[in-house]
């Protein structure tokens, strides 16, 4: 007789998206008992969207880089992108949160900091991101190149 705690691990394990297979190797458990659960248990896996595995997966970047990231979670958690908050209220914070910097789910900023882009680069990161959302798309790419080549340029002058 299998146990709860083997169920629970095979669901959870398929809401992140993990196939039969790895599930069964991961867990140790018969692979064809993992597809008699996942098939009892449809209404419950309910896998994962593209938005909650980038999620998912710049978080789990953020911590290995020793990122403080508690304060970003709960963000994250409070304020879905406008297209998962379909019904919901948006507020547009065009100082602290505006809508241009926080496409995607992430704030740009947040990105910035995690991989410590430094100012130029920084900046190349930031004007390509929002290029598509703030009006003039040319302009933002012009400025971000301006951003790398004065980067590389620096770079050149230290070796």
């Amino acid at each position: 007789m299998k146990t709860n705690t083997e169920k629970s691990k095979i669901i959870e394990l398929s809401k992140q998206g993990f196939k039969p297979k790895e599930i069964a190797k991961r867990t140790g458990i018969n692979v064809r008992y993992v597809y008699s659960v996942r098939s009892a248990n449809k209404k419950k896996i309910k896998p994962l969207s593209a938005y909650e595995r980038h999620l998912k997966k710049s978080l789990a970047e953020a911590r290995s880089e020793q990122y403080p990231i508690q304060a970003h979670i709960k963000k994250i958690r409070m304020q879905a992108s406008p297209s998962t908050n379909i019904g919901k209220p948006y507020s547009t914070d065009m100082v602290n949160h505006p809508p241009h910097y926080t496409a995607g789910g992430i704030e740009t900023i947040d990105f910035i900091e995690a991989k410590k882009l430094g100012y130029n680069l920084g900046n190349v990161v930031k004007y390509i991101t929002r290029s598509d959302l703030k009006g003039d798309r040319l302009k933002d790419l012009e400025k971000a190149q301006w951003y790398l080549t004065r980067e590389i340029n620096n770079q050149n002058k230290t070796t």
